[in-house]
């Protein structure tokens, strides 16, 4: 009497070929990848990030196959397929084919909350496995900060250094130094080129005439029908050997660094093929360490540590974030924002030059680095008072690597401070002088970042004066901002009311901008 295989589902996230599941194939498991409308339209995504999706999970069904693993893939088109995750494992398992379910932990709280309930309705044996991915567990923050008020990533960040040993030497930091941020500033001199592009080239037109027949809505464009993501464990291990060898030696010091004629700088871009778990942040890391230990002369200490810090320190410190507080986390709103997000977030079509820059390469290539996010698109949007959940449509949907539990937090957290600080210690603003020094955005713009009213003044410059004016009460007692609102308050009546006025026409008028 045979017995009935196990059914395990693996979500589009969990491609995660080193997992303990696939160590060697068995005729004891049924593995369940499915393309379904539930995921690829609960928001307005980005066509790149929906087909680099579709193609990177039937790749790795296709490893599997390969690998002699029983695959049950559910294409997009095809006539059993209810679009709805539940939907499909309760159809499958009603047929009684499977002795039991299992599934990986969600990283997304909407998809654990859907598979918990799941479990509880179904006739056969079902377990949750972990994806075997992250460096920490989901309660890993809660623990570090224990007894104490607030989270600090900086002392979450060394944690985990302690933990996996990563840049000690006898338990210290290499160098003397845990951080090297203030070395990570800098803006590209003219005398620095970064390295070529690393693009693949796949024919997806197939995909993309099933996405046309399947009328699901989405932003942005694809070049030539080609995707120029990584989508297969190969791909990204050649894009980390490509940064590695071509970037790291200046990644540090340019990481928050923008220029028209660079988009992509020294940036790995390999956040898609991280989040989708093509490969983990312990081989990236330990990858870039490799590198950095064999041309220590070329890469210095600032420039690794700058790179672990966003792997090892912020990546999994948002994870813990996400997991500590949802699902209250994604409804704060700590200024009460309510704007309307413009609709040059959508086209593109702006005359604020950083603006049009950040937002075209978003739309163009479904990507932007964090600074670009952080305090171009960010940065306005805080200033103008835009509604939050707006803004979080707007990221999770336009970004390639966006999934929830890292975009929720960075955006509503770190970007729009609509967590009242949870985050960070301080709302992420500036007038148009940072930009003016990080990049060369404000060059043949429209509006002139040194004056703060008048004709063609820079629109972050009111805008960030009037924020700290109508956010006064919240804000003045916090000790990081607190040299602003003295600089505020030296000025004149005059000048404030100017600002104020010239602020009030511009949120008037922010359409137009």
């Amino acid at each position: 009497m045979s017995t009935k295989p196990i059914l395990r589902l693996v979500l589009g996230d969990q491609l995660n070929i080193k997992h303990s599941w696939f160590s060697q194939p068995s005729k004891d498991a049924v593995y369940l990848m499915m393309e379904v409308r539930e995921e690829a339209t609960y928001a307005k995504h980005h066509i790149q990030k929906v087909v680099a999706f579709f193609v990177a999970m039937r790749e790795f069904a296709q490893e599997l196959r390969r690998r002699k693993f029983q695959v049950l893939y559910l294409t997009l088109d095809q006539k059993s397929n209810l679009h709805l995750l539940a939907a499909n494992v309760e159809e499958l398992v009603k047929s009684g084919d499977y002795s039991a379910f299992e599934y990986l932990l969600p990283d997304e709280h909407r998809v654990d909350s859907a598979l918990s309930s799941l479990a509880k309705r179904l006739s056969v044996p079902t377990r949750a496995i972990d994806s075997e991915h992250f460096l920490t567990q989901r309660d890993f923050l809660t623990e570090v900060f224990r007894g104490r008020k607030r989270y600090i990533m900086e002392n979450f960040y060394r944690e985990v250094r302690k933990r996996y040993d990563l840049l000690l030497e006898d338990g210290e930091p290499v160098g003397g130094r845990w951080n090297y941020d203030s070395e990570n500033r800098n803006r590209l001199p003219d005398s620095v080129t970064p390295p070529p592009i690393l693009s693949f080239k796949r024919d997806v037109s197939d995909i993309l005439k099933l996405h046309k027949n399947s009328k699901i809505p989405t932003i942005g464009s694809i070049p030539s029908d080609d995707l120029p993501w990584p989508v297969t464990r190969s791909e990204a291990l050649e894009t980390l050997d490509y940064f590695c060898q071509h970037s790291l030696h200046h990644f540090g010091s340019y990481q928050d660094a923008m220029h028209t004629e660079h988009r992509f700088l020294f940036h790995s871009r390999l956040s898609f093929s991280m989040n989708v778990k093509l490969i983990s942040p312990r081989e990236v890391i330990d990858r870039a360490i490799k590198e950095w230990r064999k041309r220590p002369k070329q890469i210095t200490i600032a420039q690794i540590e700058g790179f672990v810090r966003q792997i090892a320190g912020w990546r999994e410190f948002m994870r813990g974030i996400y997991w500590t507080h949802m699902p209250s986390y994604k409804d704060l709103n700590f200024f009460n924002h309510s704007r309307a997000l413009p609709h040059y977030f959508w086209d593109g079509k702006t005359s604020m030059n950083c603006m049009k820059h950040a937002i075209d390469q978003s739309l163009e290539d479904a990507y932007a680095h964090h600074i670009q996010r952080l305090m171009v698109t960010g940065n306005f949007s805080l200033l103008a008072g835009i509604d939050p959940d707006q803004i979080d449509e707007w990221y999770l949907g336009i970004y390639a690597d966006a999934v929830e539990w890292v975009q929720l937090p960075n955006t509503r957290g770190m970007s729009q401070f609509a967590d009242g600080g949870i985050v960070g210690t301080k709302p992420y603003t500036s007038s148009g002088n940072y930009i003016n020094k990080m990049s060369n955005y404000c060059s043949g713009c429209r509006y002139n970042q040194k004056i703060r009213t008048g004709e063609g003044a820079c629109p972050f410059n009111s805008l960030y004066w009037h924020f700290l004016m109508r956010h006064r009460a919240k804000l003045e007692n916090n000790p990081r901002i607190g040299m602003a609102y003295r600089t505020l308050d030296k000025l004149s009546k005059t000048d404030r009311d100017a600002i104020e006025r010239q602020a009030n026409h511009y949120l008037h008028i922010i359409e137009e901008l």
